[in-house]
């Protein structure tokens, strides 16, 4: 029985030169990319006056034909037709190489944004959806349609916040493939990073339970406790832990696949199948815990130092904090090291019933959704306007990582708009001394923290807020409107 898109399926090997011209086919969000070959064998004009196809790109070495949303119908359409043994989906900027990862421009920044980008975009789909269930979730139970404690609320809530937990397992899938890794290298390192005897281990946590051991630079700004070692070394975790984190994997996934390599090259063939996985996950991982651990809390602690520092300096210490915390949120926030504030601000509520340190962030969901907004409006590529609608949903609701890591950070500019919108914003709610009086969720329903149900400011915190949020839209929104455009490659010429 014919499908939907096999006329498409046999004009596209037809006119990229036959199953025989073809290397290998996989496809990313909007692409079909073949490796030729011979690309002068292939008929660009036809293909690109072909209706299905948007248009051909040709980079890489790879000879691309764009198709949008109904890519992977029409991906699977073409391996039956052709009898070709397909490569699967790949991150948007994949290219094949030895090493797995693209050369870019931009330095050692670009080339992290590029990998944090291309690694969580596979699961961008689920992330979303994930997001809009906590989001939802957290609507229900403030409008009391059901508890924290029932069993449709925990139900949901496990899917939902189990995927952004248990993170790491997934990147570390995603990693090994961006590295040409053992994927179940991957997962493995992700669990162990996820195991609930390591997560319970940490000192450092908020709320921590495990029994300290000792303290490393004891007496310093840089202490750090740790309630394990390993070989006597001291085993130290930053204060979030790993679980629903994002860099530590990608770094830990990234030794394991130098480990690997050789290790798959020169150990025999005969034992190679049990022998590489298990050298290199007895290196890899306990690696991770000591030395991307110390490094985390380091980092951490120098968090904390700055933005003690900001906030006591007399009569502007609130507007300069607010402008940096406002600035470098989201940036804190993909490193894993915004939760060196929270410990502060736990504190805060405790003893005094309300904080200033946290309260500038707040702004930034806004500015970020904003920044989506604008290019949902602008942008004329169909598969990013259908990542911007539930990307500005989550992060209505307070989950931006849809936003972040599908829309915003792999364009870079409009990233640095959002942190420019959050910097503005931040500023005013510092300078005005917003205050929150309890630990709430962030996006709409987080204006419910700035509410005094105690003291005698009432709304006054929830209106500040709402200003500092309306300013970062609107610096956001009308940024993007100005400067965003489409960064599509123009199509090489096909090769005579």
């Amino acid at each position: 029985m014919a499908g939907k898109y096999d006329d498409l399926a046999k004009t596209i090997i037809q006119n990229v030169g036959g199953k025989d011209n073809i290397i290998s086919a996989a496809h990313c969000v909007t692409r079909l990319r073949f490796k030729l070959k011979d690309e002068s064998k292939a008929n660009t004009d036809v293909l690109k006056d072909t209706k299905g196809v948007l248009t051909i790109m040709q980079a890489g070495g790879q000879y691309q034909v764009v198709i949008g949303p109904d890519v992977g119908d029409v991906y699977e359409a073409v391996l039956r037709i052709g009898g070709i043994q397909g490569a699967g989906e790949v991150p948007e900027d994949y290219r094949e190489g030895d090493k797995g990862v693209d050369t870019v421009k931009g330095g050692a920044i670009g080339v992290l944004i590029d990998l944090i980008s291309g690694i969580i975009q596979p699961c961008l789909g689920v992330l979303a959806a994930a997001g809009l269930i906590q989001g939802l979730l957290s609507l229900c139970t403030f409008l009391g349609l059901f508890t924290q404690d029932s069993g449709t609320y925990q139900v949901l809530y496990s899917v939902g916040n189990g995927f952004f937990y248990f993170f790491p397992i997934i990147l570390g899938y995603t990693s090994a493939k961006k590295f040409g890794c053992n994927e179940f290298i991957g997962i493995a390192i992700g669990a162990s990073l996820c195991y609930p005897n390591m997560v319970n281990s940490n000192p450092s946590m908020v709320g921590a339970t495990a029994q300290t051991l000792g303290y490393v630079f004891q007496g310093t700004p840089f202490e750090m406790a740790y309630s394990m070692t390993f070989l006597g070394i001291p085993i130290i975790m930053p204060a979030s832990g790993y679980t629903s984190s994002v860099v530590p994997i990608i770094l830990a996934v990234w030794v394991a696949s130098k480990i690997e390599k050789p290790l798959r090259k020169n150990i025999p063939a005969m034992i190679r199948f049990f022998t590489v996985p298990l050298v290199t996950l007895v290196i890899s991982v306990p690696l991770t815990y000591l030395v991307i651990g110390p490094i985390a809390s380091i980092l951490t602690s120098l968090v904390t130092l700055m933005f003690n520092t900001l906030y006591g300096i007399p009569q502007v210490g609130g507007l300069i904090a607010g402008t940096v915390l406002g600035a470098l949120w989201q940036v804190l926030v993909i490193f894993g090291l915004h939760w060196a504030l929270v410990p502060i601000t736990l504190a805060n509520l405790a003893t005094q019933g309300y904080d200033l340190i946290l309260a500038p962030q707040f702004c930034c969901t806004f500015g970020q959704i904003a920044v989506v907004l604008a290019i949902s409006i602008k942008t004329k590529d169909q598969s990013l306007k259908d990542m911007c609608l539930p990307a500005f949903i989550t992060g209505l609701f307070g989950t931006t990582e849809p936003a972040i890591y599908g829309v915003t950070l792999p364009r870079r500019k409009p990233f640095v708009i959002s942190c420019i919108a959050g910097a503005i914003g931040g500023a005013f709610i510092g300078a005005t001394g917003t205050t929150m009086f309890s630990m709430g969720y962030s996006g709409v329903i987080g204006f419910a923290s700035f509410i005094d149900t105690i003291g005698s400011t009432g709304l006054r915190s929830v209106l500040t807020a709402a200003i500092g949020c309306v300013i970062a839209m609107v610096i956001g929104f009308a940024a993007t409107m100005a400067t965003y455009k489409d960064n599509v490659p123009e199509p090489a010429p096909a090769a005579a």
